[in-house]
């Protein structure tokens, strides 16, 4: 590796861990929005995004330029085209955050809306998968990322079982249609949020081992 392109690695992999604290960071106060109705953090949540989606692009930008200026290959090549991966997987991250502070706010006009036990679980699961994906790329651990990548089955169960008690409560008692809908809004883009988890963890795969395992949940189980 050059001294430039040294350089320019450092500085992209302190610029991506600095996204990567940020977007956590709306990931625990959109939860907090959505289960402790702490509809306050709603409006700093969005304000944040603005400022995520800066710093996605200019990310984007250093990699294409690293790529152009110093036609970097095997170990440095597969990390930066993992940086443009996990930066836009972020930046799509952190619009899902938004969209669930939002939901919650419309909740806020529901208080006699009782939120789904399920819905705090499918909740505390996803920033379990968010924290360990991005723990996971921090640390070069692949039993991790393998670890998260099964976590996602858990989660998408939970949606499942939300989605049937929430139509329940809709069939039941028509007024819970409009609140049941916000939360419903909410459960999805929770279950998008462990699913996007999911791809960074893949991803830390493809870093570590240069392994592509996209659709091969499969054979990854039985791999480990």
């Amino acid at each position: 590796m050059t001294k430039h392109l040294h350089r320019d690695m450092d500085r992209l992999h302190r610029d991506i861990l600095s996204l990567c604290s940020t977007v956590e960071g709306m990931i625990d106060k959109s939860m907090r929005t959505l289960i402790e109705r702490r509809y306050e953090l709603a409006d700093e949540i969005i304000n944040i995004d603005r400022n995520v989606d800066q710093r996605e692009v200019l990310i984007e930008e250093e990699c294409l330029k690293m790529l152009a200026l110093h036609q970097p290959v095997a170990g440095d090549l597969r990390r930066i085209t993992t940086v443009l991966k996990i930066n836009n997987d972020l930046e799509r991250i952190a619009d899902l955050a938004v969209n669930v502070a939002e939901r919650s706010k419309c909740l806020g006009k529901f208080p006699e809306f009782k939120i789904p036990a399920r819905v705090e679980q499918m909740v505390q699961l996803t920033v379990k998968m968010l924290r360990g994906a991005l723990d996971a790329y921090v640390n070069l651990d692949l039993a991790a990322a393998r670890a998260i990548i099964k976590l996602d089955d858990d989660v998408d169960e939970l949606n499942v079982l939300t989605i049937q008690e929430l139509q329940g409560l809709m069939q039941r008692n028509g007024e819970l249609v409009v609140p049941a809908l916000h939360c419903f809004s909410a459960a999805r883009h929770v279950e998008r949020i462990g699913d996007l988890a999911t791809n960074i963890a893949e991803d830390v795969i493809y870093l570590i081992d240069g392994d592509i395992v996209r659709h091969q949940r499969g054979l990854l189980s039985a791999a480990t």
